[in-house]
């Protein structure tokens, strides 16, 4: 009330009358004084913003402000049970914040908040978690976290403005690439209260960026060192999450254990969810004995993506019998791109002639009838199975107003939306394609001489490296390599452990990966992670492909500032197109749906959300 009073001094009527008479009482120190106490009471009340429970990216949350839970959760499900669930490689840390090690599954979901909570009905809306609400201009150029007072750290310590504000900073400075690159856009960060933090941004017009200060962890500044944040550690953790670890065995698996003492627990955001006593993660090497453990009871939960199997592997007893259920869920994300990677920071392929050749040189038709029953579907986008997709669509207005300083990054057709990936008979007997492929080479100063196909100018032969971190996909990657050695190129298959693999792909060390990138609806900063020139510089981010482009860059940025969806669609699909002329990647396939198997002890909503199947809305039924 008193600031209110003294902003009324100032800004009514007695303005004029104190400053004539400021001469004979105002001292330097007054002065001083008066404005430090008009710019805190500037900083506290901005003029466009006002409390909310949510924030979406485009237009205004689904749910409203006094919404009791998320439509696809059961606010009624059991807590109790087990759940066994499975992952592949190994581990030997417990923070998942940093570059360094191979961190542990789950830990990031169960054990640390983000001040928001993600609706996963919508594309992109958040809502009060740790902050219970926020307050963001129309400009979006700050946002303000109102802490929960109820906010809790596992060991009972409360979660206040400083631990918000620390995390930032060790983030910013200590943490992860994409933390780094996000939070290094903060201009300002200001403690009003014990309980109120407000960021305010740079002025480079990035919309998305106080939904990416909403999903921040929450990390406890009393237990953590700064100096030691980077090492590697199976210490457990303190954080303000549903669940704490119960017990780590290095290498091999995890348990958390559901804390009956979770401050959140009655949350809107909460309620239905995190139903299980405890969630353990079992580690394998291999993929069959992991199906096995599956088969046998031993895991509980089965995300299938093999199609082969999905089609012919679950003539077990368990299924048979009933006790394990095989079912397709629904999905409206896009799938993303599942491709063959191109380093093109490697002298092989630098030359986008050699990449096009070996795009002609992957039999898609035929892997997908030998290897998984014909059930993928090729992708031909980057946000495949979208709206999002440039696919199919001639570039609208917008997108070519976008591209029209970069016309020489798109190609005519990709540009018109008539591109396909190259077909083929499915014969096995790929010819066309290798012919068209031969003449690329050639023309890229590639000869055959003996079989092999060389170099003209060093004299060396065409030669790269596939590597991988598990023997998952290695009848794709074998038959691949048949296909280009038949042209006299040599290719060497390579399995690592998977902390090398880790550490191989953080410094870039490769010729070619199998990778994923997964989408959203609502593409945004981690886009720079993984296609920005600066990203391609940046050891341990997702620019695997090495992307230097600058109409990339600039259509990232445009994205990034839409005001509206319409303009939003545009930018992600010439991005769509930027990156498929460039060539980076082989596309490879992607499932039309989500399949499942589980147990059938566990139990689901009926509903479905836009992400697909949640687990964590999931419950157990009792015992098997």
């Amino acid at each position: 009330m008193q600031l209110l009073q003294w902003r009324g001094l100032v800004f009514g009527e007695e303005t004029s009358r104190l400053a004539r008479k400021a001469s004979v009482w105002m001292t330097r120190a007054f002065v001083m004084a008066l404005s430090a106490l008009l710019a805190l009471t500037a900083s506290a009340w901005p003029s466009n913003a006002k409390p909310n429970h949510g924030i979406a990216m485009h237009g205004t949350p689904k749910q409203p402000a006094n919404f009791k839970h998320y439509s696809y959760v059961n606010p009624d499900a059991p807590k109790g049970g087990r759940v066994m669930l499975n992952t592949y490689g190994s581990f030997d840390s417990l923070n998942p914040l940093i570059i360094k090690g191979e961190p542990v599954a789950g830990i990031r979901v169960y054990v640390y908040e983000s001040l928001m909570a993600r609706g996963l009905d919508e594309p992109f809306t958040l809502y009060g978690l740790v902050a219970e609400s926020v307050e963001v201009p129309d400009d979006r150029n700050s946002i303000t976290f109102h802490i929960n007072p109820k906010a809790r750290f596992s060991d009972g310590e409360p979660v206040t403005a400083d631990d918000v504000l620390f995390s930032w900073e060790l983030l910013k400075e200590k943490g992860r690439p994409n933390h780094r690159t996000y939070y290094s856009k903060v201009a300002k960060a200001e403690r009003l209260s014990a309980h109120a933090v407000r960021f305010t941004f740079d002025a480079d017009g990035d919309r998305e960026i106080p939904l990416i200060l909403g999903l921040m962890p929450v990390l406890p500044r009393h237990a953590i060192d700064p100096e030691t944040f980077e090492a590697t550690s199976l210490e457990a953790p303190v954080g303000s999450g549903p669940y704490r670890v119960a017990k780590v065995d290095p290498g091999r698996s995890i348990t958390y254990s559901r804390n009956p003492d979770y401050w959140g627990k009655d949350l809107p955001v909460n309620r239905g969810r995190f139903n299980f006593d405890e969630i353990r993660f079992d580690y394998f090497r291999e993929g069959s004995v992991m199906f096995e453990a599956f088969k046998t009871g031993q895991l509980n939960f089965w995300p299938e993506n093999d199609p082969r199997r999905w089609a012919n592997g679950y003539d077990f007893l368990a299924v048979n019998e009933g006790r394990v259920v095989k079912r397709t869920f629904d999905i409206g994300l896009p799938a993303g791109m599942t491709a063959l990677v191109f380093n093109s920071r490697r002298d092989v392929f630098a030359d986008p002639r050699v990449r096009q050749a070996l795009i002609l040189l992957f039999d898609f038709e035929w892997t997908n009838r030998t290897h998984y029953a014909g059930l993928f579907k090729r992708t031909q986008s980057y946000f495949e199975r979208s709206a999002l997709s440039s696919s199919g669509r001639a570039a609208d207005m917008r997108e070519r107003e976008l591209l029209s300083p970069y016309a020489d990054f798109v190609k005519p057709e990709i540009m018109e939306g008539t591109y396909q990936f190259p077909q083929s008979s499915g014969s096995g007997r790929n010819r066309k394609n290798q012919s068209a492929a031969f003449k690329l080479l050639k023309e890229a100063g590639y000869e055959l001489r003996a079989g092999k196909l060389i170099n003209k100018k060093t004299g060396r032969q065409l030669e790269f490296e596939i590597l991988a971190g598990s023997t998952s996909q290695e009848g794709l990657l074998l038959s691949f390599a048949r296909d280009v050695e038949r042209l006299g190129i040599k290719v060497n298959f390579r399995v690592v452990d998977s902390a090398q693999y880790q550490s191989r792909l953080t410094n870039y060390d490769y010729d070619m990966i199998q990778s994923t990138w997964s989408s959203s609806l609502s593409p945004g900063n981690e886009q720079l992670f993984r296609w920005s020139s600066k990203a391609a510089k940046t050891p341990g981010t997702y620019n695997f492909a090495g992307v230097e482009n600058p109409a990339a860059d600039a259509l990232i940025q445009a994205l990034l500032e839409a005001k509206s969806k319409e303009e939003f669609i545009s930018a992600i699909r010439a991005l769509d197109r930027v990156l498929l002329s460039g060539d980076y990647v082989i596309p490879l396939f992607h499932m039309p749906k989500q399949w499942l198997a589980y147990w059938t002890h566990l139990r689901h909503p009926e509903k479905t959300p836009l992400f697909g199947y949640n687990l964590d809305s999931w419950w157990s039924a009792g015992t098997r």
